[in-house]
C-alpha cells in the first residue's frame, strides 16, 4: 500500500488517471477537465506518473498521454473511490466542473451489470449542465461516449451491437444527479423515448450508501 500511495497518492494524480481511462488525452484536454489544477502541478504530476510507468506519451497525438497496461490496472481503484465519494457527497468546490470523462466514470461506477442483463439493449442520452454523453447498455456491458459539441474523436464503441431500439434521452440538473443515482426521482426533462425507461435507468445505474456513513457524520457534528 505504501508503494502504491507513493506512486499515485499525490493530489490530482488519480484524477489524471480517471480522465485517461476514457482514452488518450492531450495536455490541454487534461487541463480543461481539471481547471483548478495549476499548470506547473499538472506538468509535475504527468512527469511523476510517467516515471512510475503509469502513463506514457502518445506519438500519434501531439502533446498526448495515455495509460499504460499498469495504469489501466488502477481502473477498479478509481471506480471504488468514485462510489465511495458519491456515498458521502459534499458540496462541489468552487470552479469544479463535470466533464464527459468524469461523468463516464461516474456511470461506470454506478453500473449494475447483473441488473442490466435483464433488459433489452438500451441507449441513454444524458444531458447535465454543459455535458452530454451516450451510454449504451447491452447484455450487461456498458460503453459511454462523449456526444457534446466539443467531443473529441472517439474510436468505435466497445459494445459491438446494432443501434438499440430502446432509447431514452433526458436532461437532469447537475445538482440532482446524485439524487438520481442514489435511487430518488428528481425532476427530469425527457426529450426522447418512453418515460417508463427512466425506471430502467434507475435500476441499471445506482449507488448505495456506505453503511455507517450517516453515523460517522453525526458523531463528528456532536
Amino acid at each position: 500500500m505504501a508503494r502504491a500511495v507513493e506512486r499515485v497518492g499525490e493530489r490530482w494524480a488519480l484524477l489524471i488517471v480517471r480522465d485517461l481511462l476514457a482514452g488518450a488525452r492531450r495536455y490541454s484536454d487534461l487541463k480543461a477537465g481539471l481547471p483548478r489544477i495549476p499548470t506547473n502541478i499538472l506538468s509535475d504530476r504527468l512527469k511523476e506518473l510517467q516515471l512510475a510507468g503509469i502513463i506514457r506519451r502518445v506519438p500519434t497525438v501531439r502533446g498526448g498521454y495515455e495509460l499504460t497496461p499498469l495504469g489501466r490496472q488502477l481502473e477498479p481503484v478509481v471506480l471504488a473511490l468514485e462510489r465511495w465519494g458519491w456515498a458521502a457527497p459534499g458540496e462541489p468546490a468552487e470552479g469544479e466542473v463535470l466533464t464527459a470523462d468524469a461523468l463516464a466514470v461516474t456511470l461506470r461506477a454506478a453500473f449494475r451489470g447483473e441488473v442490466a442483463g435483464e433488459f433489452p439493449p438500451t441507449e441513454y442520452l444524458i444531458h447535465t449542465g454543459e455535458t452530454s454523453v451516450s451510454a449504451v447498455v447491452a447484455a450487461g456491458d456498458l460503453d459511454v461516449m462523449d456526444v457534446g459539441p466539443d467531443a473529441l474523436p472517439q474510436p468505435q464503441r466497445r459494445v459491438a451491437i446494432a443501434p438499440p431500439e430502446d432509447v431514452l434521452e433526458f436532461r437532469v440538473e447537475r445538482e440532482r444527479l446524485g439524487d438520481l443515482l442514489g435511487g430518488e426521482l428528481p425532476p427530469l426533462d425527457v426529450e426522447t423515448g418512453d418515460r417508463r425507461l427512466v425506471d430502467r435507468f434507475r435500476r441499471t445505474f445506482r449507488f448505495d450508501g456506505i453503511s455507517g456513513a450517516d453515523a460517522t457524520r453525526e458523531a463528528s457534528v456532536a
